[in-house]
């Protein structure tokens, strides 16, 4: 590919201000939307998920994180997924490589679910919310899900600097099935990847636990049709493959169980 222009976004305002779309359906392209994603990564999950709701269609091209494709670094030399080309593989193409930007920029584009129409309030209380998992609650997680590699204190220890965020979402939720209404809003998807990520880390431990809220919706959630439509198996792809090709209805399935 040419060379590339990165688009970064200041997430609070996206979230709070319209920002301009792109007629991505109207580009002389080989492929509009492009997605380098890895089908067990909570950032790459999110966008994944955003993209299908919002309808856009785009083609999925599975990554090995130890073989990355060289055609993703030329876009993205970070070498993180997820990665989204917007326009296809010519000179000039626009590169998202931040999974939040990802997922503002796709509901920014079409948003029928209505995952970004909240009051002001609401969206700033949204930004904060996703900012307190990126930051404190993802860090422990890694040392919860990586003990071994912090032997100087137990897996229980590292499990429990993960509770306070938990307590968060349980009290969040006691109002409403969902983080901030009776539906689906970007800080639901935004966040429960990683929930669920917490989760596997030891099922029986999580069980024990005492947040039925948390656990009512994260089932809602990962047994959705949704989450289980984005994490359709695809073979690791290589320059050359046939394009596989995502487009979703999302009007013929259940967001959530």
């Amino acid at each position: 590919m040419g060379s590339v222009a990165p688009i970064i976004y200041n997430l609070a305002f996206a979230i709070a201000f319209s920002m301009n779309k792109t007629d991505i359906h109207n580009q002389p392209h080989k492929a509009s939307l492009i997605l380098y994603t890895f089908r067990r990564c909570p950032y790459a999950m999110r966008a994944r998920m955003a993209l299908a709701a919002s309808e856009l269609p785009f083609e999925t091209r599975e990554v090995v994180l130890k073989d990355k494709p060289p055609e993703m670094l030329d876009v993205s030399p970070k070498g993180t997924v997820p990665v989204l080309v917007i326009g296809g593989e010519n000179v000039g193409d626009r590169v998202i490589d931040e999974s939040l930007d990802i997922v503002v920029w796709a509901l920014e584009q079409n948003d029928p679910q209505g995952w970004l129409d909240f009051t002001s309030n609401d969206r700033t209380e949204m930004a904060e919310l996703v900012e307190s998992c990126e930051q404190q609650f993802k860090a422990n997680l890694d040392r919860y899900k990586y003990a071994d590699r912090h032997p100087e204190n137990s897996p229980l220890f590292y499990q429990s600097l993960c509770l306070p965020f938990l307590d968060t979402l349980e009290a969040q939720l006691m109002a409403n099935p969902y983080l901030f209404a009776d539906r689906l809003c970007y800080a639901d998807i935004a966040i429960f990847p990683f929930i669920r990520q917490f989760a596997n880390v030891d099922a029986k431990s999580f069980e024990s636990l005492d947040y039925p809220q948390v656990k009512d919706w994260l089932s809602q959630l990962v047994n959705g049709d949704l989450f289980k439509v984005i994490m359709t198996k695809y073979p690791q792809w290589h320059a050359g493959d046939e394009s596989t090709f995502f487009n979703p209805n999302i009007a013929a399935i259940n967001l959530v169980k």
